[in-house]
């Protein structure tokens, strides 16, 4: 088997790849194939931080726009994402993963909180680590927090699952005519609007010179091909 390109990854997921085909709630069954990807890539010498969104739950955004409190529903988002991360670890310990979910909101009951050289003691023992309640802070994404996680653990690259197989100049799913990218800057993805990321933490990335994959996660095969460094998506470097 190929080596890894990458000794440690954060893998930024959206709460979507937690649920069924209506994209609502945690499919049991979804989040298994999820968690065999993550093995795979444990499996060959990959140390593992995930952080992981909530839209299956809980879409702040909406709520925003009928009238709620930013932070109330930015709170109720952070609160989603730790079901999902408990979700997850449940799915990656049936087949035998060993896997901790810290918070950045204490809720010791069911997590550890985030302490960040505990998370790096557990990677270098190979157990994968998931990171809820994003930043713990509202107006701050949970790609904000992939963002900010990869850099304190020291991750070599951000890897950002989606539906497409990296970035376009325009949604292939309705324009059969867009042109997909192998490469941009920083700056290009910044300036070109492209909505890779929420616009801090691509700079954020950007500040730290922290690589970022966008790909697809599909076959099941993908992640582990990405951890081996195969250009099976979009990179956004600052070069």
């Amino acid at each position: 088997m190929a080596k890894p390109a990458y000794k440690r990854v954060l893998l930024k997921l959206s709460g979507e790849f937690m649920a069924s085909d209506n994209g609502f709630g945690v499919d049991p069954t979804t989040a298994e194939q999820l968690a065999q990807q993550i093995k795979l890539a444990a499996e060959i010498g990959v140390d593992v931080g995930i952080v992981i969104g909530a839209g299956n739950i809980w879409r702040g955004g909406a709520a925003v726009a009928r009238g709620m409190d930013r932070a109330s529903a930015d709170y109720m988002g952070m609160l989603g994402t730790v079901i999902n991360a408990l979700a997850l670890q449940d799915a990656l310990e049936r087949i035998g993963v060993d896997t901790r979910v810290q918070t950045a909101i204490e809720i010791r009951q069911v997590a550890e909180p985030y302490i960040r050289r505990r998370a790096i003691r557990h990677l270098e023992k190979g157990r994968v680590v998931i990171f809820g309640a994003g930043t713990g802070n509202p107006f701050f994404t949970t790609d904000t927090a992939a963002a900010l996680r990869a850099m304190e653990i020291g991750a070599e690259i951000l890897l950002k699952a989606t539906k497409v197989d990296g970035i376009y100049d325009d949604d292939p799913m309705t324009n059969q005519h867009a042109t997909r990218f192998d490469h941009l800057s920083f700056i290009q993805a910044l300036n070109m609007g492209l909505r890779v990321m929420d616009s801090t933490a691509l700079s954020l990335c950007m500040d730290n010179d922290l690589p970022v994959m966008v790909f697809k996660l599909a076959p099941p095969d993908s992640l582990v091909r990405a951890v081996r460094g195969e250009p099976i998506g979009t990179m956004v470097s600052r070069r």
